[in-house]
């Protein structure tokens, strides 16, 4: 064997090569590289693992699926895995070819054109504006539970005093995550994998806590319905349904994966296994959150279980001093859940500025020499998630419509991804084949996929009191709030785009990959990675 023949089969070389071929998939959708690669694989895991969020969502939500469905609404939570699987299955497909920045804008637009794409990321963005100030939000949740001194707006028992206090807590929050992803992705990525990790590890000694509590077996619990749903037409079954946003408001994101796959080593393997591994570790681990709160809490009809949901079994089952411990903890998935749901924002912005589909696309596309970012889009998201927190002080119901809305939102961007890529398939255009396909799966997948996705908008959007009229006077225009606000901004939003973006659309200048020219200089390069 020669000298330098090992070198070149070495893992730093094909680790090398790998990264050439994630910049030649960004060629061939029009971009030249400019982010820089430093991600690895537990980072890209982390990014959406993080952005689910297990503790966050469970602690967040548990509650609400009590209280509408019973503790027999855990059956919720592998009814939710299994239809975003299929989902996540199709998004692999496409994050082994194509691991790009603003990963489902720019899957609908390869699917379906760019009409399409535009509004997927329209929907996409918008949501997860609205997604970072509701995740700022469980900081109130959890912090004043730990030690009232976290209560800074009165004592908590003025009509208003949470709204406003979840928003000081919230806003802060928000101020943290956008200096530390304006500062860079390897940063952002450090504090997120040490979060994830804390979090992992707090979620196995949680349940671990928990099964060491246990005070009855699932049949007894899982089969506790409160004889919810009794009289209505739908039975139990229409308690179940609502109850189930509990879990579908929980395990999404999980894209944000791909999202990173400019940023990161070898996307092409990394971005479709870190989906599956980030959606599969979240089921199990919720799942066993979930069943072992409902088998150790001591009271199964408790009243504090719909009011003070995870949180009361927590404190309750373990102590004050165990149970504060793991609510730390909580508040570290909450951080970092923000921090993965703003970058994964940033990068779906950076994704349609470049291709001239926002105003000022120029400016929201720049890439900072030196932190090596898009900071603009960090900025102005941090901001508008503030001011989306303020509507909370005065109008909570009516940020409650508008952050369920934005969930719904999220799923529609789903399916104008998985829709055109069963069309596709359909007339027999089959993705082309990356490092993750499904073979003769895939139709089978994309049609379980479009259905469940179909069926969980309707579902989640249903004009239901208990959700989008809550408390106070009952209005119409609440009830319906989901067909009206997702009618405002989609319709609202692509007649924007059609009459005025679209005139501009197309790659600028300065992202717009080139090939060389032998007799020419060559194409700018990339950053350096620091």
């Amino acid at each position: 064997m020669s000298g330098d023949s090992g070198p070149e089969r070495g893992p730093a070389a094909e680790a090398g090569r790998r990264d050439q071929e994630g910049d030649a998939a960004l060629g061939e959708l029009g971009y030249r590289p400019e982010l820089r690669r430093t991600l690895g694989n537990f980072h890209t895991f982390a990014a959406g693992i993080s952005y689910i969020s297990i503790l966050t969502g469970t602690f967040q939500l548990f509650y609400f699926g009590v209280s509408f469905g019973g503790p027999a609404y855990w059956w919720s939570w592998p009814m939710v895995f299994c239809g975003q699987l299929m989902v996540a299955l199709c998004f692999c497909e496409l994050a082994a070819r194509y691991p790009v920045a603003g990963s489902i804008y720019n899957w609908a637009k390869k699917m379906g054109g760019p009409h399409v794409g535009w509004l997927g990321g329209w929907m996409m963005m918008t949501a997860t504006m609205v997604t970072l100030s509701a995740v700022a939000l469980a900081y109130q949740i959890t912090l004043p539970q730990i030690d009232d001194r976290f209560q800074f707006v009165g004592d908590g028992s003025g009509e208003n005093d949470q709204a406003a206090n979840a928003v000081l807590l919230g806003s802060v929050l928000i101020l943290f995550s956008t200096l530390v992803n304006a500062f860079g992705v390897k940063l952002m990525a450090r504090i997120n994998s040490a979060g994830v990790f804390i979090e992992l590890i707090a979620a196995v000694l949680l349940i671990v806590f928990l099964a060491a509590h246990i005070t009855r077996g699932p049949s007894t619990a899982l089969t506790e319905t409160y004889g919810l749903g009794s009289g209505q037409p739908l039975g139990y079954f229409g308690a179940f349904l609502t109850a189930s946003l509990a879990s579908a408001y929980v395990m999404y994101g999980f894209d944000t994966a791909s999202s990173l796959g400019e940023e990161s080593h070898d996307p092409g393997r990394n971005a479709p296994r870190a989906i599956l591994r980030a959606l599969v570790a979240s089921f199990l681990i919720g799942a066993f959150i979930l069943l072992f709160a409902l088998l150790a809490v001591e009271d199964l009809h408790a009243e504090e279980l719909s009011t003070g949901g995870l949180q009361y079994v927590v404190l309750a089952t373990l102590g004050d001093t165990v149970g504060e411990i793991f609510l730390w903890a909580v508040v570290v998935a909450i951080t970092v859940c923000v921090l993965a749901v703003q970058a994964a924002g940033i990068r779906l912005m950076f994704a349609m500025a470049r291709d001239n589909n926002l105003p000022a696309g120029a400016k929201l596309a720049r890439v900072s020499p030196r932190f090596g970012t898009p900071v603009v889009p960090a900025v102005l998201i941090g901001v508008v998630g503030v001011v989306t927190l303020v509507v909370n002080i005065d109008q909570p119901q009516i940020f409650s419509v508008i952050t369920s809305i934005a969930i719904i939102m999220i799923y529609l961007a789903y399916l104008l991804v998985t829709v055109p890529m069963l069309l596709r398939r359909l007339r027999g255009r089959e993705p082309r084949e990356g490092a993750f396909s499904l073979g003769r799966w895939g139709l089978p997948v994309n049609i379980a996929a479009v259905l469940w996705g179909t069926a969980m908008s309707l579902n989640l959007a249903w004009p239901r009191a208990e959700v989008y009229n809550a408390t106070g006077p009952q209005h119409w225009y609440l009830r319906w709030g989901a067909f009206l606000f997702i009618g405002v901004v989609a319709l609202g939003g692509f007649a924007y785009y059609w009459f005025v973006q679209r005139h501009r659309t197309g790659v600028l200048a300065e992202h717009r990959f080139e090939t060389r020219d032998p007799s020419g200089p060559a194409a700018p390069p990339p950053p350096p990675a620091v």
